[in-house]
């Protein structure tokens, strides 16, 4: 009974991983029962008639459509079939319209008698890269104010700056500063200061709704905005309207005391022979010229007399 097809059937088609052997040419000679049920669910092309598929065929197929892991699949399963390698490992996404779905395959050889074989699996790990997910996310958010962190921000105004050089976009960079900090949590307790952090990243989000957009703790009571292909005329527009729209804000534990901010603005075409923190810099030079001018003002990078939030359009 233990030697039995039959009986080996029916074990591989309670293994929930998806099972396929291929031989030395690519050709698909079994699937178990989940290989079948996740085609059926999927509509794969290599679970009808799968006698007659090829499976490095469709990872070629994937492959000349821009699939990069179809290519790694590819080159990892000709490498174990040419005993280039013992096995191969490769994760791999396989998102659905409705839900997001990573797998793992592992190629192994199987030789039965003369014949040389394959034995492919591929394992849901979905959930251990939702959490991996969940994880790298909690790592980039600052934990007070829930908006990017320092570090998130380093990564994304790298991306941001490249992508924006290869397409010839202005990329506009705002320094955004809480006046007076220090003297409302002396004043007025640590707990209203968070809460003061609290509101302003909460309406600084509000004004990066792109996937070019990001808002960022840069630091204490210091925040920056980096808004991709935004000509220093519209970066300067939508400050003014966050800072318009904070001079409305109320909150209760304030007492009176003012809450504003002071904003340095500026905005260049990156290149590629062009230092990344030349943006940085600049914006954050108009800072300083706008507290030194009186705070509660936007100062833009190559305009040298501070623009008041009173007198912007």
């Amino acid at each position: 009974m233990v030697e039995s097809k039959e009986f080996l059937k029916l074990i591989l088609d309670t293994i929930s991983e998806h099972i396929v052997v291929i031989n030395d040419s690519g050709d698909i000679t079994f699937v178990n029962r989940s290989w079948l049920s996740f085609g059926d669910e999927n509509g794969c092309e290599c679970n009808t008639q799968w006698e007659s598929q090829n499976y490095l065929a469709i990872c070629r197929s994937a492959a000349a459509h821009g699939d990069e892991f179809g290519e790694k699949a590819y080159t990892g399963i000709n490498q174990v079939i040419n005993q280039q390698l013992a096995e191969f490992y490769l994760e791999y996404p396989c998102h659905s319209d409705t839900e997001s779905r990573w797998f793992m395959m592992r190629a192994v050889p199987l030789k039965l008698g003369k014949t040389d074989y394959v034995v492919i699996s591929h394992l849901n790990i979905t959930e251990r890269k939702l959490a991996e997910q969940q994880v790298r996310e909690l790592a980039r958010i600052d934990g007070l104010t829930q908006v990017a962190n320092r570090r998130h921000f380093d990564d994304f105004y790298s991306q941001e700056w490249s992508r924006c050089a290869r397409l010839k976009h202005p990329l506009s960079i705002a320094m955004v500063d809480l006046d007076n900090f220090k003297s409302l949590n002396d004043n007025l307790g640590h707990l209203v200061g968070d809460n003061c952090l609290k509101e302003v990243a909460k309406l600084l989000s509000e004004f990066t709704r792109r996937p070019s957009d990001l808002c960022a703790r840069y630091g204490g009571e210091e925040f920056v905005l980096v808004l991709g292909n935004t000509q220093s005329h519209n970066a300067q527009l939508l400050v003014t309207r966050f800072m318009t729209k904070l001079a409305t804000l109320k909150l209760a534990e304030l007492a009176g005391y003012p809450l504003t901010v002071s904003v340095g603005l500026a905005t260049l075409y990156p290149s590629s022979c062009d230092d990344a923190m030349l943006l940085i810099e600049m914006a954050d030079s108009a800072l300083y010229q706008a507290k030194e001018a009186g705070r509660n003002q936007l100062v833009v990078a190559d305009n040298i007399e501070p623009l008041n939030i009173e007198k912007c359009p």
